[in-house]
């Protein structure tokens, strides 16, 4: 019998002395998509599957190729955090939310997805589920349990789930009959805290999977550095990112997301953020895609924390010439600064500010461009917060500048105010190149120069 780091695996897990590694059948083109993340419970008024329907062409026109949708099961009544409880208490794996509709309600939401050319992802709480949960109440022997005897789980502040024990052969029989069930109707799996789910069992689930959805798309939400090494010191397994891809075509942006929180922060250089960037282009597969985002439902609104339109517009530019996909959270594009409540209604104030989809549109279809998903990555800090991002393959070359300058973010820096204009050294032939950020727009290189504007910059050229 095997072992992993939770107990024995189940005999099925034989199967992994094949020594099967899924991420070679990871495809760059991931690295050319958008996936728009959608809270059922908050996105409209009514909450339900059919006002997400009646959205989706709005959501399509973004560029959007994949919606993912937040758990869509019911949630747990025992203790529940706010009016409503979390979506990842999760009651049911084998049912729908009735506050957001019946089975036939969301099997519709899915067949409008596939008719206007898009994938539906659907969430996956496989660590923990509510305390009254259907597992809990039929099979507790298949859950972590206190030296009492009684429910538990091991991140204290998750109070409202209790945790599974995968040591549990019938478990993950159950788990991956279920994802089998789902696959039926969605194209791909979103994983909640995947690091905390043995990898064997990821690694036999996306083969039986397979066999129902065949090209199923797995999304891991991988963790901080800081949550794996205090895991691992307190004993709990934990997953790193170089062991999900093993498992999963996509993992979170996580790994460096604290150095760029801590250059928001104030507490690091850019500088510091382009090296982790550049870091992961040699720690990682070849093929290796991150979700990139600048929010999430876990994380305060882009437009909280880049109050600055223009270096918000920056950022979000170049959250899209970055190599991986990109996430968008619903409401993102209206630039909402209020970060929706996981636990009671809260419905996404679509006026909340500065409509950006425009923006959105034209860098949807840039990420499509094909040195966007093959290429030598790499991005340079320059002076004053100006981010100079290079994705080359042979003599061809997409060069992105961004100006991240803030007047008001004065603790690091040596010289907060720009005296004259920046010029950026770009390794390009002089002469006027289309800004793909915006079309009809113009990129002039001087003097292998180029003069930073307050807008994003992002132009093709050969590379000399």
């Amino acid at each position: 019998m095997l072992y992993c780091a939770h107990g024995p695996v189940p005999a099925a897990g034989r199967l992994l002395k094949e020594g099967i590694d899924m991420s070679k059948f990871t495809g760059k083109s991931y690295r050319n998509q958008v996936m728009y993340s959608v809270f059922v419970r908050n996105h409209t008024p009514e909450g339900t599957f059919e006002g997400v329907r009646r959205d989706l062409e709005r959501i399509r026109a973004l560029g959007t190729d994949i919606v993912w949708l937040l758990p869509i099961h019911p949630t747990g009544e025992k203790c529940r955090k706010g009016a409503l409880g979390s979506p990842y208490a999760i009651r049911d794996y084998r049912a729908v939310n009735p506050e957001y509709g019946t089975l036939d309600d969301f099997k519709r939401l899915v067949d409008e997805i596939h008719r206007l050319g898009m994938k539906c992802v659907i969430d996956v709480v496989y660590n923990h589920t509510s305390p009254d949960s259907v597992l809990a109440r039929e099979h507790p022997e298949w859950f972590f349990h206190r030296p009492d005897g009684s429910f538990g789980n091991r991140v204290g502040d998750w109070w409202d789930v209790i945790d599974l024990d995968y040591a549990q052969p019938g478990l993950w029989d159950y788990q991956i009959d279920t994802l089998k069930y789902w696959a039926s109707m969605v194209d791909g799996f979103r994983c909640d805290v995947a690091p905390l789910v043995p990898l064997e069992f990821w690694l036999r689930a996306r083969r039986e999977v397979e066999a129902v959805r065949p090209g199923c798309f797995w999304l891991a939400e991988s963790v901080e550095p800081a949550f794996v090494r205090g895991g691992r010191a307190g004993g709990l397994p934990v997953l790193s990112d170089s062991e999900l891809y093993q498992a999963f075509d996509v993992c979170y942006d996580y790994d460096i997301f604290g150095v760029f929180q801590d250059y928001v922060d104030e507490k690091r250089l850019l500088k510091e953020y382009a090296q982790a960037v550049n870091n992961q282009e040699i720690i990682y597969p070849e093929n290796y895609v991150k979700l990139r985002f600048l929010e999430n439902h876990d994380r305060a609104r882009a437009a909280a924390i880049f109050p600055n339109r223009k270096v918000r517009l920056n950022w979000t530019a170049f959250l899209f010439f970055q190599k991986g996909m990109t996430l968008l959270y619903a409401g993102q594009e209206a630039s909402c600064t209020r970060q929706p409540s996981l636990f009671d209604r809260d419905t996404v104030d679509w006026s909340a500010g500065e409509d950006i989809s425009a923006l959105l549109k034209n860098l949807a279809a840039l990420k499509k461009h094909p040195l966007l998903a093959d290429s030598w990555y790499q991005v340079t800090a320059l002076p004053l917060d100006t981010l100079l991002a290079v994705h080359r393959k042979g003599n061809r070359q997409l060069v992105g500048i961004f100006d991240l300058y803030n007047p008001s973010r004065t603790a690091m820096m040596d010289n907060h105010f720009r005296i004259e204009a920046v010029s950026v050294p770009v390794e390009a032939p002089d002469g006027l190149y289309p800004n793909l950020a915006f079309p009809g727009e113009t990129v002039e290189v001087l003097r292998g120069t180029v003069g930073v504007s307050s807008r994003p910059i992002i132009f093709e050229a050969p590379v000399g």
